[in-house]
Parts: structure tokens; sequence; C-alpha cells
């Protein structure tokens, strides 16, 4: 069977939509066997696809081919991520919570006095750093 990449990648339920897919690939976000593709790229079993998805990196290499779209505990039959790349996001996400932890976000966002407030206070920090 003949699928194209931008295709499988719809089917394995990679993105939402066959345009999102060819976006991507022509970005420079999908990569087949280390290098960049065209959207019409014949996938076959065995490849190496890296995907970029947001901050995710994901390296899977693809076991079956299907050019339907159907659930999603089917198309997690068409690939398998490798153990390399699955311990590379449990890193990178271990230290995301980690910068969260450090830099916390308020309850709620300032309101028309503390904006003015923060902006005196920044303004006059760079004033201060220039004398």
């Amino acid at each position: 069977m003949l699928v194209r990449l931008d295709k499988w990648l719809w089917a394995a339920r990679f993105y939402k939509s066959r345009s999102l897919a060819r976006e991507m690939i022509e970005g420079g976000k999908v990569h087949y066997n280390g290098q960049r593709t065209k959207p019409s790229k014949i996938v076959e079993v065995g490849a190496t696809l890296n995907l970029r998805q947001g901050s995710d990196q994901k390296t899977i290499q693809i076991l079956a081919i299907s050019e339907q779209r159907k659930t999603a505990t089917d198309a997690q039959q068409l690939y398998q991520e490798t153990p390399d790349s699955i311990a590379k996001r449990e890193v990178i996400a271990q230290a995301r919570k980690l910068n969260a932890l450090t830099m916390p976000h308020p309850d709620r966002r300032p309101d028309k006095k503390e904006r003015r407030d923060l902006i005196k206070f920044k303004y006059d920090r760079q004033q201060g750093d220039n004398s």
C-alpha cells in the first residue's frame, strides 16, 4: 500500500488535519530517516520519523501503514516511540515542572494600579542601571 507521509501522520493521529500535517512537514518539524522531506513522500515500514510538537521532540519508528484515520488505540499500533525518545521527553518534562515551581504564577492578573506600579518600578530600575 502506498501512503503519503502527510496522510500517514493524520491517520496516526499526530495532527488533527492533513493540511496541518502538511504545514508541519513543509516547516521542517518532521524529518523522515533523519532528513527533511516533502508531504508526498511515500512512507515505508521500519522508517524513522523525528517529530517536533510544541516543546516535545519524538523519535518514532513506523510499524504499520494506514491511510484511514481510526480510533486512537488503532492509531497507536501504527508506530512505536524509541526508548531514547521517551527518556529524553521525561527528562525535559521534569525540568519544565521544576522550572514552574521556581517561578510561580500569580492567582490573578494585576489590576490597572498594580500594572502602573510595575511599569514604574521597571522604568526606575532601567534608569538606575544606565547611570
